[in-house]
Order: C-alpha cells, then structure tokens, then sequence
C-alpha cells in the first residue's frame, strides 16, 4: 500500500481480533493495552488476598480513605445531583476521550499539502527565474533525496512524529515546486491541468468509496503490493540508466515505443490506477483507525498516507501530460 505504517501497525490492520481491540467492558483498547494490568496497577492488590482484606478493616469507616462509610443504599443529595447531573450529560465523542476522528485526518492532510503549496511556490520562483535557477534545481535535488529519506523513515516508524511528517512535506514541496515550474514552462497549462487531475481521481475515488462501497479484497491487496513493488524497480532501473547515459530519450525507457505508443503512456496509466487503489487502502486504513479508537496522534499517519498517494497520483498524471504534449 501506499503507506507501509498502515501495514506493519497492528492498530491499523486489518487481521486483528476483536479481542486485542476491545477492553472486557467493550471499550476500544489503547495501544500497549494488556487485560488484567490496568485494574491491577489502581488497586495495588487482588480482592480476596490477604492484604486487601487488612485493607478494609484499617480504613475504620474510611472508604479508600475519601469518603465517610454509608450504608448500602444510602446516597446523599449531594451524590444524588451529581448522578444526575453525569447522566443527563452528553455522551461523549471521540474528541472527548482523546481519539482519532476523521476531522483530525482531514485537518493533518490539509496543512502537509498547505506546507507542500507554500514550499513550493518558493522552489517554483527559484527554479524559473534565469537569475536563480542553480539554486532551483540544487533545491529540486535536495528535496528528493529528502522527501525520499523522510518518507521511508515515516513509512517504517510504528508511532508517527509531526516532526518528521511536516519535515518530509517540507522536502516533498522543494521537490514538486521545482520540478512543475519547469515543466509549465515547457508546457504551459499543464500544471493546473495536472492538478484537476488529481482532484477529480481523489474525487471518483472518494465516491466510488463511500457512496458505492468499493473495497478491495484481501488478494487484490497483496497484487497492489506486488505491482507496487514492481513499478518501483522499474523507475529505479530508469533513473539509472538515465543518470549513466545509457538512454538519451529525456523519459528513459519511457521514452521507446510498443506498436506506436510511448511506453510511458502505457506505464504511466498503470500507475494512475495502482495510485487510485491505493488511496481505497488508505481510506480503509484510515476508517479502521477511527473505528478502533486509536489516539489523535495516529491522524497523522492518516494524513501522511494520504499525502505520499497524492503526490504520487499528481507526478504520474503530470509525466503522462508531458509525454502526450511531447509527441504532439
């Protein structure tokens, strides 16, 4: 999937059993929840042994030394308004105990792309003015090595750091700013006819999921994964034997032809749909996350994983565009 946290967090997956999940009241578990600790770290001792028997019988009409013995059944007013007062409360929500909403995943997604934008827009000016243009592309350079670093250390890192998140969108939108400069002044128009692009597959997608209830089944997961795997090799190969000079097509392999059409039309399309599936994974990730309870921090995980889909689904959308105004 696009995001390997999803994955390799057991909070996230989707093999875990209801009763690693849940507490014996039916409360979603915190991550490090073991059955049996937690009543046993309040209390000190187990009803029944001996120490908690000397335990009531020091406390001298003492209960937990707080509150004056009553006998059973006797509840004062002042107890009594505060019942009643508790139950007429609101139930609370899962901002109120501190978990992970879809809000908290929509606001994270939407500052790591307001972050990209902004970078961005400074790697863009550098990258297009003829008086800063070395330092546009040292810029682009650095920024994908970066994006490329902080997103493996965010993939493999099993409790996310807002840190190093907003760290990989700051190196992500060197990386984008420069490189779509470039190419609208190549080709003018193609950066916003990218981005609507992205917007309307993210669309569909989005749709397809909520309204048509389109998941993917356990095996065509595994196949996304191996497809994945795959096209990575497959641009890796590229980038070097591009860096070498083996190729001289500006596209690497990309460039060369099957009966007449660019080979990276062919594999840039299959790209776009492993990107669209992959956004179906993050969603079910994500609503297993809110589902199970897990804490606001794991939002971040959310958003990030929604991001690095994005990102990809937008460069392959704008490496088609160049490729299809490059043959024209």
């Amino acid at each position: 999937m696009s995001n390997p946290f999803f994955d390799r967090n057991p909070a996230f997956k989707q093999g875990a059993t209801a009763t690693s999940t849940r507490t014996p009241a039916g409360y979603p578990t915190m991550p490090g929840y073991e059955p049996g600790r937690q009543s046993q770290q309040q209390t000190g001792y187990a009803p029944g042994s001996y120490g908690y028997q000397g335990q009531q019988q020091t406390q001298q009409g003492q209960v937990y030394g707080q509150q004056p013995y009553q006998q059973y059944g006797q509840v004062s007013p002042e107890q009594l308004a505060g019942l009643e007062a508790q139950y007429g409360a609101p139930a609370a929500t899962n901002v109120d105990r501190g978990r992970m909403t879809y809000d908290d995943v929509i606001m994270r997604t939407a500052v790591l792309l307001g972050v990209i934008v902004v970078v961005g827009a400074v790697s863009w000016m550098l990258a297009t003015s003829s008086a800063t243009a070395g330092f546009g592309f040292m810029a682009m350079a650095a920024g994908s090595v970066g994006a490329l670093v902080m997103g493996l250390v965010n993939s493999f890192k099993k409790e996310p750091s807002p840190a190093l998140i907003l760290a990989y969108a700051v190196f992500e939108g060197m990386m984008l700013g420069a490189v779509s400069g470039v190419m609208e002044l190549v080709y003018p128009g193609i950066v916003m006819q990218a981005v609507a692009g992205t917007v309307a597959t993210f669309g569909v997608v989005l749709a397809a999921y909520k309204v048509g209830e389109f998941r993917l089944s356990g095996k065509a997961s595994r196949i996304l994964l191996v497809a994945m795997g795959g096209y990575l090799l497959f641009s890796l190969l590229n980038l070097v034997l591009m860096l070498a000079g083996l190729v001289s097509d500006p596209w690497g392999l990309r460039g060369a032809t099957v009966m007449g059409v660019p080979l990276g039309l062919l594999i840039g399309g299959l790209a776009v749909v492993m990107a669209a599936f992959s956004l179906v994974v993050d969603f079910e990730s994500i609503q297993r996350g809110v589902e199970r309870g897990l804490p606001t921090r794991y939002a971040w995980a959310g958003a990030f994983g929604l991001t690095v889909t994005l990102v990809w689904l937008y460069v392959e959308i704008l490496r088609i565009l160049a490729i299809v105004r490059g043959n024209d």
